[in-house]
């Protein structure tokens, strides 16, 4: 599902223009990514929890060329799926 598909689907469940829950999805969005990037955890309950981790420098080849490179520490934003969600993924 794609950004157009959610908003389509989230105005067809709510009954809402789909102006406005494209307007709500973006701000919730957008909101979303700054609390990440102030360090702070997303918490949505019944659904999962979005927190930044760091990922440690490390030393990496180059699979083209075989080359050693030093690939720098970076952030990168891990998601924990709620057991609701991961149950109902198994449920028949």
């Amino acid at each position: 599902m794609n950004k157009t598909e959610l908003i389509d689907a989230v105005a067809a469940a709510t009954g809402h223009p789909k102006n406005l829950v494209k307007t709500i999805l973006e701000a919730g969005f957008e909101e979303t990514a700054s609390a990440l990037r102030r360090g702070e955890d997303v918490k949505v309950p019944g659904f999962g929890n979005y927190s930044v981790t760091r990922r440690s420098a490390r030393t990496a080849r180059n699979p083209r060329t075989g080359e050693v490179v030093q690939v720098a520490e970076t952030k990168v934003v891990k998601f924990k799926a709620a057991d609701a969600v991961n149950s109902s993924l198994n449920r028949r």
